[in-house]
């Protein structure tokens, strides 16, 4: 089959789980990944690298990563990018890169990133920080910057994924007509296949354990509540030693270089598309509309269904991630297909920015045994906020390669954004849209974040610090329940005339 010559093929693929007790430094680890991968590629490819870019280091944060790294393995290539927060990332470079690599921009380019959390977390207690040099150079910036929460919802006390992700299950339980302890339940069920594909990888899982839904779901001192719905064991684990790293190159240069035909991966289409950005402003908290607008252009660019995919690996940060995708593509949550090749972010493990770097390589190993079939990557970054989503197979595309133009989905997108009530009008009623139940380690239930509708049609991000309302609401099911607005300092407070247990 002829191709396009400067159609993007993924080469070589490295990655690796440091598991030791000592304190390692992620530029390290990345540049062990980047060595792994050139590897891998079974043809000289570092001579030719012109473009070096990172997701970005989170934790034991380094700053210009992608100079740090390309000096630590001897690469000099033209352009050093780095990116901000966002687990989709990887995905979306591959996009940019690939968009560049059409466009004779770019030929060769590594995308590298590492997470050293649980070296981070040692250094905490040890106060063994790895020095670094200062270096001679700085990254070029590319991707979307904005925080993540609006100051409405920083106000209420919100400001971490474990905090938020919580908000958006209770909508989808309310959905589904669930109670938060039922939904609890269920979601041990649709997160148990998760753990066992990380048995099926023990050399790169962190947690490569098989568990059981009610292991997952099971309230224990071992598996507390954190915010409800979800237990620790249905959280996102940051604190890996992980990295990984890939090389995207236009076809005619993988040709030149002489690497064998069965090493490469092709990209198929490539789709980048927020949500409404700040989670309050949402018009619905139990469904992405990002993800379905990306999922039908990378599908319709490939000239595919969704069931001609093979594989997938849907971003499962936390289980609503997972949940959002599975409706946006309308799949049963229990296809048979499964939809993780690596364990996902709970139990493969969630390297910061770089996750998506790791389904990307074990992807490319199924391509390459498998070259008939097609598999779908999911990269989310955020609160459900930024989506990018790839096709790739070990066959050439039918179509000619494609980074779809989302200007006008992202537009409707964003039109839809609800007003938000400033904290000074918090007052009247309002009936809830979703909330949490957030858990303290030793005393349980403490307060409940809220985000509701006035009558009006605005949204208001409010929180109850009252103990006996956290216990009334723990475990049942308010969504469409009617709260009082009291305003208080900085945010909105609510008080309910809801039974205290």
């Amino acid at each position: 089959m002829m191709i396009n010559p400067r159609t993007p093929v993924l080469v070589a693929v490295g990655e690796l789980t440091n598991r030791s007790d000592a304190i390692v430094d992620p530029i390290d680890l990345a540049a062990e990944a980047v060595r792994l991968a050139f590897a891998d590629a079974v043809a000289p490819v570092a001579d030719r690298i012109d473009t070096v870019a990172s997701p970005g280091i989170l934790l034991m944060r380094r700053d210009n990563p992608a100079h740090r790294i390309a000096e630590a393995v001897g690469l000099r290539p033209g352009r050093r990018i780095s990116c901000p927060v966002g687990g989709n990332t990887p995905q979306y470079l591959v996009g940019q890169l690939g968009a560049e690599i059409m466009a004779r921009t770019c030929d060769v380019a590594l995308i590298v990133g590492a997470e050293a959390g649980q070296s981070a977390r040692r250094t905490r207690r040890t106060g063994d920080l790895p020095p670094t040099d200062p270096i001679d150079g700085v990254d070029t910036a590319l991707g979307d910057d904005r925080p993540g929460l609006s100051p409405a919802e920083n106000a209420a006390g919100l400001h971490f994924p474990h905090q938020v992700y919580p908000l958006f299950e209770s909508a989808m339980a309310a959905r589904a007509g669930h109670t938060l302890d039922e939904h609890r339940v269920w979601l041990g069920r649709l997160m148990a296949p998760f753990t066992a594909e990380a048995a099926r990888h023990p050399d790169q899982a962190w947690f490569p354990a098989e568990r059981t839904p009610s292991e997952l779901s099971d309230v224990t001192p071992e598996n507390r509540l954190i915010n409800e719905p979800y237990t620790k064991l249905l959280n996102s684990i940051l604190t890996v030693d992980m990295a990984a790293a890939f090389v995207l190159m236009a076809a005619e240069v993988a040709e030149e270089l002489g690497i064998p035909r069965d090493r490469w991966v092709f990209s198929w289409a490539t789709a980048t598309c927020n949500d409404v950005y700040f989670p309050v402003q949402r018009p619905d908290l139990a469904s992405s509309a990002g993800i379905r607008a990306a999922g039908t252009a990378v599908l319709e660019a490939s000239g595919i269904g969704i069931d001609d995919v093979r594989w997938f690996d849907f971003y499962s940060c936390f289980p609503a991630a997972v949940e959002a995708a599975i409706d946006a593509f309308e799949l049963d949550p229990f296809d048979e297909r499964g939809f993780t090749v690596t364990g996902g972010l709970p139990y493969h493990g969630g390297p910061g920015n770089n996750y998506v770097s790791h389904s990307i390589v074990e992807m490319a190993r199924r391509c390459r045994a498998e070259p008939d079939a097609i598999g779908m990557i999911s990269g989310l970054g955020w609160y459900i906020t930024k989506h990018s989503l790839g096709i790739w197979s070990g066959t050439p595309p039918p179509n000619r390669w494609v980074d779809s133009d989302m200007t006008e989905q992202q537009a409707a997108i964003d039109a839809t954004a609800l007003d938000v009530v400033d904290a000074s009008d918090g007052t009247g009623t309002a009936t809830i849209d979703a909330y949490t139940v957030m858990h303290d380690r030793e005393e349980g239930p403490t307060s409940v974040p809220v985000f509701a509708r006035t009558a009006d049609g605005r949204r208001v991000v409010a929180r109850s610090d009252d103990r006996a309302v956290a216990r009334a609401m723990s475990g049942g099911m308010f969504v469409g329940q009617t709260i009082d607005l009291k305003p208080a300092d900085d945010h909105a407070r609510f008080e309910t005339e809801f039974e205290l247990k």
